[in-house]
């Protein structure tokens, strides 16, 4: 039986770029999708007298003056669900990857997702702005998330359900720290969106190539608005990526979402404000732009348990000038994030990889979210490495030192080979325990570089192969007892016994 539907119509009064001004809409609200072409969209941004603002997506060019635009009084909704899993998708959740289309709704659920946690095979959309969970649904942060960077994990733990800031100039590594984090999560039943935001298109590719490689891209969902795409385009593609995000958290499991970068997304903000009129603020950002990111950032939670217990975590990604981290846009993701790993660009042209700079990056929810293998031997680096890199300025230009300095100069030294980790490499939980431990047995202290880097890359297999099972015992108990101490110690001692015999044999 045909049903009939019932739509207001209004039409297009003027376009400019990506915003237009619709007339004849009298039922209307803010964020709501209209329909003005078969390949256009607008959302309501705001009103004037008689007039409706709405920023345009998908093909802007096809808009001109006079069309018929439609409204269903909906707010602006997208279909969500684990088919979106290893699909590359726009703003509007529409395919990118020329896969075909995406069937929404739990209808296949993927081997490596839990079952019971996804419903029957209805189609299910969401709304894209949309409140951030209330105080009462969320439970302290108190289990890691673990980036598989050693820097990272000891020195600047990420907990699930928090909001870590990733600051630094451009061309830095700060896109690797996210890739890698999201490589690490294999095996570990973690949800990964990377959300690119006006970055060129061969970025783009090269991030899915990484992915791909890795392995990862079966867990993940990528939202692309490349730089071509409209300023529209780009300020909601966050905003998808977290709706998409939250149907998982919802049910229960960990997500985990990059936005690349912030700078962008206030750069598109601006531009539609500007077209808007609104009047421009500081840096011609409108007034509103520290509203817009905070509004963002607080839909990273931790669910409690009557909520299901779901967690997402943001790693939102902002460019500095120079290393201007007091820059408008940086210092307002600051305030509002829990914690900022800092890329050091001195430190980057000097070969250090990662460059973090540990004395400006900082992690508010601290050891709390540490394992009690991590915390007990991780709780003394930070303070360790500090003093060296102040040790190394005063030092610099002296010909003698004492011993003890020379020690602490050494012991420094270690400490940054040790941390020093290539890219899409990341380490498992056991073999950063397997290394903190050499190092807080002052093994490596009397290595040459040599000796350190092959250390670095055969101790975990060896450790694996002399001892079975001590890395599944590390892995699952997270406990430095007193045997699995007793067991590295033996290990450590057999690895440099074979070899001092394989040195014998080369002589």
């Amino acid at each position: 039986m045909a049903t009939l539907e019932i739509r207001e119509v209004g039409k297009v009064k003027e376009v400019k770029k990506s915003i237009a001004k619709i007339v004849g809409l009298t039922q209307c609200m803010i964020g709501q999708l209209l329909e003005i072409a078969p390949n256009v969209k607008g959302i309501i941004m705001g009103f004037k007298e008689g007039e409706i603002i709405v920023f345009l997506l998908g093909r802007i060019e096809e808009v001109k003056v006079g069309l018929p635009v439609r409204s269903n009084m909906q707010p602006f909704t997208i279909p969500v669900g684990e088919e979106f899993l290893g699909r590359i998708v726009n703003a509007l959740a529409e395919p990118l990857d020329g896969k075909g289309a995406i069937t929404t709704g739990p209808r296949r659920v993927a081997k490596y997702l839990d079952r019971s946690k996804f419903g029957g095979g209805a189609v299910e959309r969401s709304p894209v702005f949309r409140p951030a969970p209330g105080v009462m649904e969320r439970v302290p942060i108190d289990e890691a998330l673990e980036a598989g960077n050693l820097l990272i994990d000891a020195m600047i733990p990420i907990g699930k359900g928090q909001r870590e800031l990733i600051v630094g100039d451009r061309m830095t590594g700060k896109t690797t720290i996210a890739t890698d984090t999201i490589l690490n999560q294999k095996g570990k039943n973690v949800i990964c969106i990377y959300c690119c935001i006006g970055k060129s298109y061969a970025s783009i590719q090269k991030v899915v190539e990484t992915l791909k490689t890795g392995g990862a891209l079966e867990y993940t969902i990528i939202v692309a608005a490349h730089a071509a795409s409209s300023s529209g385009e780009q300020y909601l593609s966050p905003y998808t990526a977290c709706t998409l995000g939250e149907y998982f958290m919802e049910r229960g499991m960990d997500v985990f979402v990059v936005f690349d970068d912030m700078t962008k997304h206030a750069w598109a903000y601006r531009q539609l404000s500007l077209l808007l009129e609104r009047p421009p603020g500081r840096s011609a950002y409108p007034g509103d732009i520290f509203y817009v990111h905070s509004q963002l950032m607080e839909r990273a939670a931790r669910y409690s348990p009557e909520f299901h217990g779901g967690s997402m975590t943001f790693f939102p990604i902002v460019d500095t000038i120079q290393g201007d981290v007091t820059g408008f846009i940086p210092s307002n993701l600051i305030s509002m994030t829990d914690g900022q790993i800092y890329l050091n660009t001195s430190l980057f042209n000097s070969g250090i990889r990662p460059a973090i700079d540990i004395g400006l990056s900082v992690s508010r929810i601290g050891n709390k979210v540490q394992c009690p293998a991590m915390k007990e031997l991780s709780s003394s680096l930070r303070l360790e490495y500090l003093r060296f890199s102040e040790l190394q300025k005063v030092t610099r230009f002296k010909a003698n030192v004492s011993s003890d300095v020379s020690k602490q100069l050494r012991h420094g030294e270690v400490l940054t080979q040790l941390f020093s980790q290539e890219n899409n490499c990341p380490y498992t939980l056991a073999r950063e325990v397997i290394l903190l431990y050499a190092l807080s047995r002052q093994v490596l202290n009397d290595l040459g570089n040599d000796e350190l880097d092959h250390l670095k890359k055969n101790i975990y297999d060896f450790v694996g192969t002399e001892v079975p099972g001590l890395i599944e015992d590390i892995a699952a108990k997270k406990d430095m007892a007193t045997d699995i101490k007793r067991k590295l110690d033996d290990c450590f001692v057999s690895f440099f016994k074979d070899r001092d015999k394989q040195g014998v044999k080369e002589q």
